[in-house]
């Protein structure tokens, strides 16, 4: 009898908790905490509701500035070059004068003539009785050997002839006399009678004199 009253006694405080506890919060779910008793034994057992909510994570992100300053831009201005000063030319030398020409007959040829002075070692190219180029060096037969004197007219014109006497190249040779000739050929060491020019002076006599120009030899 007494079990049957506790459980009553019980059953009736649980029903009173409910009552007082549900429905003073607004009967909403969760308000509050919930008693619970079993009526057999007496016991109540309190829970407590468990918060869950959790405040919502916003990802922050620190926006990159991708933003670059524009480069300098170098400055291309530079200074003027200055004006090259132009190079000043050689001044021209006098031209020869035919009164220095020791050859009087070729002199007086018509077209072109050659003059060389054996005495002075020089020679001339003439046109018309006026020095169209020299006086060049050159160098005539030694002791022996000497060049013949006169006036003579070109025979021949080899352009690289070879001396089989004297086993000895002969570049422009403008011969005037049989084995005689104008020809490059050193200029410290006499020939056998030929004419030493050098390799220029050599070079214009071969293209200006022709065959039949006089070329006069002087002592």
């Amino acid at each position: 009898m007494k079990k049957f009253l506790v459980g009553v006694t019980a059953l009736a405080t649980a029903l009173v908790l409910t009552a007082c506890s549900g429905n003073a919060g607004g009967g909403a779910p969760g308000g509050g905490a919930v008693a619970q008793g079993d009526p057999a034994d007496g016991t109540t057992t309190t829970s407590a509701p468990s918060s869950t909510s959790a405040a919502p994570t916003t990802p922050s992100q620190t926006p990159s500035s991708s933003s670059s300053k524009p480069k300098p831009t170098p400055s291309s201005s530079s200074k003027p070059k200055p004006t090259p000063k132009p190079t000043p030319k050689p001044a021209a030398k006098p031209a020869a004068n035919a009164a220095d020409v020791p050859c009087k007959a070729a002199l007086a040829s018509p077209g072109v003539s050659a003059c060389v002075d054996l005495s002075a070692l020089k020679t001339w190219l003439l046109q018309d009785g006026k020095v169209i180029y020299g006086p060049v060096k050159q160098l005539p037969g030694k002791k022996g050997h000497a060049t013949p004197t006169g006036v003579f007219h070109v025979s021949a014109k080899v352009k690289n002839y070879h001396s089989k006497q004297f086993d000895a190249p002969m570049p422009n040779s403008v011969f005037f006399l049989p084995g005689i000739a104008f020809h490059t050929g050193s200029l410290s060491v006499y020939s056998h009678g030929c004419i030493h020019l050098s390799a220029a002076a050599s070079q214009k006599y071969f293209t200006t004199l022709q065959s039949g120009d006089v070329v006069q030899v002087v002592a």
